[in-house]
């Protein structure tokens, strides 16, 4: 094998690696989560407001199938454990905001959503796909990440939200 050949296997084998390594994909547990300071519905949203809570950050799209999906579920979450402290900050990343509104009536959210058209916060939480979401603690660091929604992976969300929570 040439010299040229080696060392382009070498780049591919170490961007490879790279892909692999958990901080390639999004924040990693334990990082402060970024602050967020958007339009919501009604008011400014700010994940400082929300300190002291366990808050499940969720970056979606009108486009986005398993968006769709997973927003009964969100529903269901944010009214089983709000008393708890728990709030769900869906931060939607549309270029347009009618195409947001659109997709909020058609599924309703019983929560808070935030419109980031710039997609500024996204990149601040190093997204990679979505939906993606982040469970972010108490304390303000990030306790989990999560990309894609699967009706398969609504037991372990909520096992981290409760786990998160702590004991009541």
């Amino acid at each position: 094998m040439s010299r040229a050949a080696l060392r382009r296997a070498a780049l591919c084998l170490a961007a490879l690696a790279g892909l692999a390594a958990p901080s390639a994909w999004s924040l990693e547990a334990g990082a402060a989560a970024p602050e967020l300071n958007l339009p919501g519905l009604k008011e400014t949203v700010t994940l400082a407001a929300l300190k002291g809570k366990v808050v499940y950050v969720d970056f979606w799209a009108s486009w986005c199938g398993p968006c769709k999906q997973s927003f009964p579920f969100m529903n269901e979450l944010q009214a089983k454990y709000r008393a708890q402290g728990f709030e769900i900050l869906a931060i939607n990343l549309d270029a347009k905001r009618d195409e947001a509104d659109k997709f909020l009536a058609e599924v309703p959210a019983q929560f808070t959503v935030a419109f980031d058209a710039k997609g500024e916060s996204a990149k601040r939480f190093e997204i990679k796909g979505m939906p993606s979401s982040y469970l972010i603690g108490r304390d303000g660091k990030v306790a989990a990440a999560h990309r894609g929604f699967k009706e398969q992976d609504r037991k372990e969300l909520e096992s981290r939200i409760a786990q998160a929570l702590g004991p009541q």
